[in-house]
């Protein structure tokens, strides 16, 4: 039996005059995991996110929340957690203050409070202004308040948006522990680099278009793995090339470097090979293809 989703979409498009800012859509999300929604600005990300959650509609297509349709959102919300374009928080109350007046607006119960506080990590500035908080410490209170009503899935739309790495580490942990207590979290951003620490699942729109939907690892397992090969001598470019390919292995140079594709159990032989050859290699160093680099190769800029 498959796992159950936490979110489904068929062939979901939103148009506005004559742009499609998300064109037929297809992904699925299988709960208890950590989904990365990627993609450029402007690629779709904030428009999907609205069909799911009920706030504009799809001009075609169907998705399903916790596996009710998206055109009845009132009989999924109250499980959804949402921060969509940052937090809007009272300055002059305290982060418990904040969440407090939410809970009540919400009809939530004003005894996790504290308990959410200390989960996001700031269980001891509860009664400090909102105001005298950091960029990250704000965006930590979001998402506190944003797990107020104790969701089966969170949905977070840019969620280190204007972070340092400090403050992106801070949400980045957050968002596995939520996880792995069995949350399932869905997360859009631009930065590649980001998702893939934290992501099991990928979605990954390009203008509008659903370019990959799965497991993080598959996609990045496509990928063919590359020795870099940097000689002493720039002179021996060409023959440690003519040597990797010789080994039946593609080879091309490229900064001062022979860029091998093959795994790095390779490397050993291409040292010996090269030795053998009387060149004498400066650095040989596997590397694995980022999801940036996939990303790029696949959308073609």
């Amino acid at each position: 039996m498959s796992s159950p989703l936490a979110l489904d979409v068929a062939d979901l498009s939103k148009k506005y005059g004559d742009r499609m800012a998300v064109s037929h859509a297809n992904f699925e999300v299988p709960m208890g995991s950590i989904c990365g929604f990627v993609g450029p600005n402007g690629s779709g990300k904030t428009t999907t996110i609205k069909m799911l959650l009920g706030l504009i509609s799809p001009t075609t297509g169907s998705g399903h929340v916790l596996g009710e349709s998206i055109t009845q959102p009132e009989k999924y919300l109250p499980y959804v957690g949402a921060m969509i374009e940052g937090p809007a928080f009272y300055p002059a109350l305290t982060g418990f203050q904040n969440l407090t007046v939410l809970a009540k607006l919400g009809g939530f119960s004003t005894d996790l409070i504290q308990g959410l506080l200390d989960l996001v990590g700031l269980g001891d500035r509860g009664d400090s202004k909102y105001k005298t908080y950091s960029l990250g410490m704000k965006q930590r209170l979001g998402i506190a308040a944003a797990l107020l009503p104790n969701p089966k899935l969170l949905v977070l739309d840019e969620p280190t948006n204007g972070l340092d790495p400090a403050g992106i580490h801070e949400v980045r942990s957050l968002l596995r522990k939520l996880a792995d207590a069995g949350t399932t979290v869905f997360v859009s951003s631009h930065l590649l680099s980001e998702i893939e620490m934290i992501s099991d699942h990928l979605v990954m729109l390009r203008l509008g278009k659903v370019i990959f939907s799965g497991k993080t690892s598959d996609l990045l397992a496509k990928q063919q793995p590359v020795i870099v090969a940097v000689p002493e001598k720039v002179s021996d470019l060409d023959k440690l090339m003519q040597i990797a390919a010789a080994a039946g292995h593609k080879a091309i140079i490229s900064d001062s470097a022979v860029h091998v594709t093959g795994t790095s159990d390779f490397s050993a032989t291409l040292n010996r090979a090269a030795f053998d050859a009387g060149i004498v290699l400066a650095s040989l160093t596997p590397v694995r293809a980022s999801l940036e680099d996939t990303f790029f190769e696949m959308t073609g800029e």
